[in-house]
């Protein structure tokens, strides 16, 4: 081959491959190719869900946005739910000083939607590690309300209705004291990570709460080895303590703090509400409050069934 029709060969092969090289040209209206390749999106298929557990969300994320800062959320999330704590025993007073409702019903309310509320409100403070102290702030502040009126320091005839049996203000460094520790307790060490704490908030809270609204109401046939604790009052305990215990698993399971396996979490918080029911209704008020003998004994019961 002579050298001049080998250069024309290699020329040929030169050109060839810039045109296979060659991008097509763009036709207005419609994107190039290469532009459009990179960008397709495969959706997963309906109802799939995603690998692993869900992030863990923060309700006042979607407020503040990303760059709201964890502090300023938990210092907003802290004034929020101490107003709202004030807010709540201030209507219950009121209503009790207008004849609309009973003191002992004012009392367990307030008992009652205190402590769901404090733990429904956990979500709304950041994901930093001190969000727990900031929530246990607002158990704090009570507890320092309790203990200056408890022994006379300061008048606050609004709490001492709201909270007490009698209207004594020595009741207050009793039960009401120590069911703010037990708030902070959870708050501190438990906090929405672990079902253990739900658990005993929710016991101490709702099932024992209704307990005694219950028994009151219907509580005619009392119990054998108790006369002061009756089967309606045990029974409503146990029903809700164990519905409430599940309503606030599934809450806090839903945004992501824990997963369960709801089939064996059944049946444990079933034994653990069966537990605490028993605890309950022993005559043993006069010496260690249901404040601390109910919450602690789920505590334990918790622990021993879930681990952590």
């Amino acid at each position: 081959m002579s050298l001049s029709s080998l250069a024309v060969s290699n020329h040929h092969r030169a050109a060839v491959s810039a045109v296979r090289r060659r991008r097509p040209p763009a036709v207005p209206g419609i994107p190039s190719l290469h532009r459009f390749s990179s960008s397709v999106h495969v959706p997963t298929a309906v109802g799939a869900k995603p690998h692993g557990p869900p992030p863990r969300r923060s309700l006042c994320r979607c407020i503040l946005g990303p760059g709201g800062g964890a502090l300023a959320q938990d210092a907003g999330a802290t004034a929020a739910v101490l107003a709202g704590a004030y807010s709540l025993v201030l209507t219950f007073d009121t209503l009790t000083q207008r004849n609309l409702i009973q003191q002992s019903l004012s009392r367990k309310l307030v008992h009652i939607l205190s402590g769901l509320l404090f733990m429904a409100s956990w979500p709304i403070f950041s994901n930093s590690m001190e969000a727990r102290y900031f929530a246990s702030l607002v158990p704090l502040v009570n507890c320092l309300r309790l203990v200056v009126n408890g022994f006379s320091l300061a008048t606050d005839e609004g709490l001492v209705k709201s909270v007490t049996r009698e209207g004594n203000p020595r009741e207050l460094l009793r039960g009401p004291l120590y069911y703010v520790m037990i708030l902070i307790l959870c708050a501190i060490v438990y906090w929405r990570e672990s079902p253990t704490g739900v658990i005993s908030l929710a016991m101490m809270s709702g099932g024992d709460g209704i307990a005694d609204i219950i028994g009151r109401r219907f509580g005619s046939q009392k119990l054998p080895y108790n006369q002061q604790k009756s089967w309606a009052g045990s029974i409503s305990m146990f029903i809700c303590g164990f519905v409430i215990s599940i309503g606030m698993l599934h809450y806090f399971s839903s945004l992501g703090y824990f997963q369960l396996d709801w089939t064996m979490a059944l049946q444990r918080v079933a034994l653990i509400s069966l537990v605490a029911t028993v605890v309950e209704s022993l005559p043993t008020t006069e010496v260690l409050d249901d404040n601390i003998s109910v919450p602690l004994s789920s505590m334990l019961m918790a622990f021993w069934s879930f681990g952590y």
